[in-house]
């Protein structure tokens, strides 16, 4: 890895470390050997409260070249996501992630998650990146918020203490959801 990258990357992980937004989580990849892999991270970016997304805690990727901060990572949900602006791969399509549109090296960690979770909700129709997504968004408004209820409960963590099966009666299929 360049130093560039590498002393940007450690930089950004201090940063996140002393001040990052509520709910969101980002922490480099541990490598089989021990140590921190500063070009791949695993985060996390809680649904804004008050909108579709609001319950569910959405695993993000980022994957970084020897060439950040010239060039941007490659961010992804799990292949499969369902939304507008992301692939079916789950590489995600943001303006502030394109080299050729709107990436700026000065671009941090946390605002490309806030940049990601301000997508969830608004997507950006004139970059659709997923089709069925992009179809159901334009056709019905309703029938596509009742598709991201489905999307965002996957991503719904159980309340602390919460245990599946085992209930009061003693049922295999006692769940109780609050």
């Amino acid at each position: 890895m360049s130093s560039l990258a590498k002393t940007r990357l450690q930089t950004e992980r201090k940063g996140w470390r002393k001040d990052h937004p509520h709910g969101f989580v980002a922490k480099p990849r541990t490598a089989r050997d021990g140590s921190v892999d500063l070009l791949n991270w695993d985060c996390k970016i809680p649904g804004k409260a008050g909108t579709l997304w609001e319950k569910g805690l959405y695993p993000i990727r980022l994957e970084f070249t020897e060439d950040y901060p010239s060039k941007p990572p490659k961010v992804s949900f799990p292949a499969g996501f369902f939304h507008p602006n992301v692939y079916p791969s789950g590489k995600v399509c943001l303006s502030i992630l394109n080299e050729d549109k709107g990436w700026k090296p000065s671009i941090t960690v946390k605002q490309i998650l806030v940049g990601v979770q301000e997508l969830l909700d608004n997507p950006n129709n004139a970059d659709a990146a997923q089709e069925a997504a992009y179809k159901l968004f334009k056709k019905s408004g309703a029938e596509y918020a009742k598709r991201v209820r489905i999307e965002a409960a996957k991503y719904t963590e159980a309340p602390a203490g919460f245990v599946a099966g085992g209930g009061a009666t003693g049922a295999e299929d006692d769940v109780i959801v609050l």
